[in-house]
């Protein structure tokens, strides 16, 4: 009777053993064997790079999720639901914009307004917008910020309420980032684990590149250089299942007919290009866009608002170059960020 019972019960158990075997080893090693694609392409206004671990390439997925993107966000282009709101044709809002919006109003929550959607027509005033010409005089600097303020905005069910009709919203500095958590969205829900995607240097990797190891990111070093030829690296960083974002104004400047030298980054208290220190601001975040945003707001604020903001803000870290008084590049960075750094 007990030797029948083995009979049968024996392969099976060495059928189990097998199968665990071939699990455990799966799981250890889901992909080993998968290649890694590389795709590109124009959206924003700028190109997109990914490398991912899959079987086919995505291009047509991640360019369909980019599409989405700017055509909610884009003020650039004229059929997106943003450029309807600031055309004044409509008041309603999709789930991006949405989506969007309700992160921007956190960031500028948090760094007191200095990071700001509605920022736009002194952006446009200073001649880093639409119109090129004459520079605002402070009269017209004081009417103008009558028509910018974050708190002047509001989200109500689908729609969105603006205190003046006149406002303009610009999502420039924040939906490149959004773009790009939406890509990496993308991947997450087809099971791929290990990827980089790259909007114009806003960056999500996560997991490891094809040698198995962390992705190399570079930190330009910030040259005066308005063609953007000049590429040089400042820093590598070793990263892994996070986002990174920089912003700068050591390429988008103009110097004006008096000799001025005018930075894109308006702040939206005074209304005036800033004239901090900060010459590139790089931040790692748990989404791109919150690193977009972030690092915006620190070209805003300067040097010691933005270390005080970092040490009450757990879950960002930074890496700031600047000039010192006598006009030599410095380095700041958060210290949970040093262990990143290749060299």
């Amino acid at each position: 009777m007990n030797n029948k019972k083995w009979t049968w019960q024996l392969p099976f158990l060495l059928f189990l053993i097998a199968a665990s075997v071939i699990i455990i080893r799966h799981k250890g090693n889901p992909v080993s064997n998968t290649p890694y694609q590389q795709s590109e392409g124009h959206i924003f206004g700028t190109i997109w790079h990914a490398t991912y671990q899959s079987d086919s390439a995505l291009d047509a997925a991640i360019m369909d999720e980019l599409c989405r993107v700017d055509n909610s966000l884009s003020m650039f282009n004229p059929h997106s639901t943003l450029s309807q709101i600031n055309q004044g044709r409509s008041t309603q809002t999709d789930d991006l914009l949405r989506q969007v919006l309700t992160q921007a109003m956190e960031v500028s929550r948090a760094t007191d307004g200095s990071f700001d959607v509605t920022v736009a027509p002194l952006v446009n005033a200073w001649g880093f917008g639409f119109k090129d010409g004459a520079l605002p005089d402070s009269a017209q600097v004081d009417s103008l910020l009558d028509i910018v303020g974050w708190q002047k905005v509001s989200l109500a069910g689908d729609s969105i309420l603006k205190s003046d009709s006149r406002m303009v919203l610009d999502l420039s500095a924040i939906a490149k980032g959004f773009g790009v958590d939406q890509v990496a969205s993308l991947f997450r829900r087809k099971g791929i684990q290990n990827f980089m995607i790259e909007i114009g240097g806003e960056i999500v990797v996560q997991g490891h590149n094809a040698k198995g190891k962390n992705w190399n990111i570079g930190v330009n070093k910030p040259v005066e250089d308005s063609t953007s030829m000049n590429q040089e690296i400042q820093t590598i960083l070793s990263l892994t299942d996070c986002a990174m974002a920089t912003s700068g104004n050591y390429r988008n400047y103009y110097i004006s007919s008096d000799g001025r030298k005018l930075a894109h980054t308006i702040d939206p208290h005074t209304g005036y290009p800033v004239q901090h220190s900060i010459l590139s601001s790089t931040v790692l975040a748990p989404s791109c866009a919150m690193a977009d945003a972030f690092a915006t707001a620190f070209m805003v604020m300067g040097l010691e608002r933005a270390q005080k903001l970092l040490n009450e803000q757990s879950q960002l870290q930074a890496y700031f170059i600047y000039a010192d008084s006598e006009n030599q590049l410095q380095i700041w960075c958060s210290e949970a960020l040093r262990q990143y750094i290749k060299k």
